[in-house]
């Protein structure tokens, strides 16, 4: 029988696709679930009070919300897309306005907390489900989230670890990056990035079987397309042609055609949904969708002969 995993990544603090990603494992039928990292997301929604009752202004439109049914809504409403609402009220929206240094640490909080409760919700659900389920953070996750996930004693973060999937392989895990151009919490240079893949695969014992979860894809592979930006962080065109670059790692790629495992599992670039071999290395992205509150993942099934199957999902 194959041993069967669920792969996805980038959903970017919406926790519809992380419900969905929870609810995969019975779904798909796998016996290990792998979330690639960027798991958190990026914006805050204040819900400003106003009297009996609460505005807002998500995804540029405004909303109003009476009663606390009403206001419970609007804050599942954007939670499901990957903000994180707060209630306030119009002085500290005034106080923390142009105020960085005081709004970072109500967004920790509120980061952390909702990681919090995924974690206790995947515990609920798929602790006694025999499911592995492993979770690291990608460029754009804050360190801060990691001492969360490793209080876990059901979800594993295997960042910078050798872990065994089904006896058989090994996988090593990696949500580094190497340089954006959003210069995120968790990037670094490519000689930086090849001496933290070196420190784990020298750690590997069978590396024809085993599988390297690195969140950034090799260059030049198909599935590190990005549009190019200019200095403005603004998608560059050429008439009418959007104007695409390889975003993905030379370390990434160099460490594929070097050690050869049996499977990369990728994601970074949401828009760059596919897969490679790269020599005998199945490299998949299943991309990403998370702010539409669709989950993309990947199903790979290993065979008992080493044979890979695979089936790009979303839902």
């Amino acid at each position: 029988m194959a041993a069967r995993i669920y792969f996805a990544t980038d959903i970017h603090g919406s926790e519809k696709c992380f419900i969905k990603f929870v609810n995969a494992a019975k779904f798909y039928k796998a016996q290990v679930l792998i979330l690639g990292g960027d798991v958190t997301g990026k914006v805050i929604v204040p819900l400003v009070r106003y009297g009996n009752e609460y505005r807002a202004t998500f995804r540029g439109l405004p909303r109003t919300a009476k009663g606390e049914s009403e206001v419970e809504q609007l804050e599942k409403e954007i939670r499901f897309t990957g903000y994180y609402p707060y209630r306030t009220d119009p002085d500290e929206v005034h106080q923390l306005e142009n105020n960085e240094a005081a709004v970072r640490p109500i967004f920790l909080k509120l980061m952390l907390e909702t990681l919090e409760k995924w974690i206790r919700l995947a515990e609920e659900r798929l602790r006694d489900s025999g499911v592995a389920m492993y979770m690291t953070g990608g460029n754009d996750d804050v360190p801060e989230i990691k001492p969360i996930i490793r209080k876990s004693d059901y979800v594993k973060d295997p960042e910078g670890e050798v872990v065994n999937l089904f006896g058989k392989h090994e996988m090593i895990s990696l949500g580094f990056s190497n340089p954006t151009p959003w210069k995120t919490p968790r990037e670094c240079s490519e000689e930086e990035l090849w001496s933290k893949i070196q420190d784990m695969a020298s750690q590997v014992k069978d590396m024809k079987n085993a599988i390297f979860n690195f969140h950034v894809p090799p260059i030049d592979a198909g599935i590190d397309v990005a549009p190019k930006l200019d200095a403005d962080l603004k998608p560059v065109y050429e008439g009418t042609e959007l104007v695409t670059v390889s975003a993905g790692s030379s370390s990434v790629r160099k460490a594929i055609e070097e050690y050869q495992p049996l499977l990369g599992l990728h994601g970074h670039i949401h828009e760059s949904r596919g897969f490679l071999n790269i020599g005998r290395t199945l490299c998949i992205n299943p991309g990403s969708e998370s702010s539409e509150g669709i989950l993309r993942g990947v199903i790979v099934d290993i065979k008992e002969d080493g044979s890979l199957t695979y089936t790009l999902t979303q839902g």
